[in-house]
């Protein structure tokens, strides 16, 4: 991350990284799959805004619910490049095996979380600082995301 305007360093957790959706205004980040939705863009493009001050987007696939990843971990990223959404579309960000985020096999980030579907900024600290619902757009968590950035300056000020 070499050329951070500050130094604290702050992630979104995205449970699933896509959600199968039927329109554009249904967005959603959790419980997703391989998708048709286009937030996986304006997820890319809220990585490229703000990486500069230490913010990372952390995408966790899960097949818990509904099938929504059912392939194989190696098959995750050509299913984004060339299925949903297709057009060789490349997640910027980091994403992760599948794994479980709740029951006997939880992983012990969700446990921590305490997770229901739901996306979490995650603090400098280690620590959640903010949550959504899953239906909330990448728009307004990007308001609210630059927000707190100017909170954590204000505090260093």
């Amino acid at each position: 991350m070499g050329n951070q305007k500050n130094p604290w360093i702050s992630a979104l957790v995205l449970v699933g990284l896509l959600q199968k959706v039927s329109g554009l205004s249904n967005t959603q980040v959790c419980n997703p799959g391989l998708s048709e939705t286009i937030h996986s863009y304006e997820l890319n493009a809220l990585q490229e805004e703000l990486r500069d001050y230490g913010f990372i987007i952390l995408g966790f696939p899960c097949n818990q619910f509904g099938m929504q990843e059912p392939g194989k971990n190696y098959e995750i990223l050509p299913g984004l490049k060339y299925i949903r959404p297709g057009k060789g579309y490349v997640p910027n960000f980091q994403l992760f095996e599948k794994l479980d985020v709740n029951g006997v096999n939880e992983h012990a980030l969700f446990k921590f979380l305490k997770w229901n579907f739901e996306k979490f900024l995650v603090g400098p600290d280690g620590r959640p600082v903010m949550r959504w619902f899953p239906r909330v757009n990448i728009s307004e968590i990007r308001e609210d995301i630059l927000k707190y950035f100017r909170q954590l300056v204000q505090r260093a000020e």
